[in-house]
């Protein structure tokens, strides 16, 4: 059965972009190539790494209903990491939703108008 087993972030700029991931969740970048592209180490463990590349395109628009495949990124504690996605300059685009026996989603927006989820497991989430 396929996997996935890399993502690609697209960034009208980039480096608010690393500066936004860096901080909210310690992700490592490195430049690679000749292009505008930076490989992303999201650290040990379970999970997978990407990249982060040049947008060619305009950004989504604000309001925008979800017209992308999103990740969505396993964290400790949902309402904490969402502050940090603020602090950050991302937007967290509702209130968190159970999702019964598996546990509490929110979905954000990073700087650049990308979305991805943040999920905090909880089995007895209701």
């Amino acid at each position: 059965m396929p996997r996935p087993v890399y993502f690609d972030i697209h960034a009208s700029d980039p480096e608010r972009a690393i500066t936004f991931y860096t901080a909210v969740f310690d992700w490592q970048f490195e430049r690679w190539g000749p292009t505008p592209y930076w490989l992303v180490s999201t650290g040990d463990g379970p999970g997978i790494d990407g990249g982060l590349a040049q947008r060619e395109g305009p950004a989504p628009e604000n309001g925008a209903p979800v017209n992308a495949f999103a990740v969505t990124l396993d964290v400790a504690d949902v309402d904490a990491t969402a502050r940090e996605v603020e602090q950050a300059g991302g937007v967290v685009l509702g209130p968190k939703a159970a999702i019964p026996g598996v546990g509490w989603l929110v979905h954000c927006r990073d700087p650049e108008g990308n979305l991805f989820g943040l999920l905090e497991s909880d089995q007895s989430a209701e």
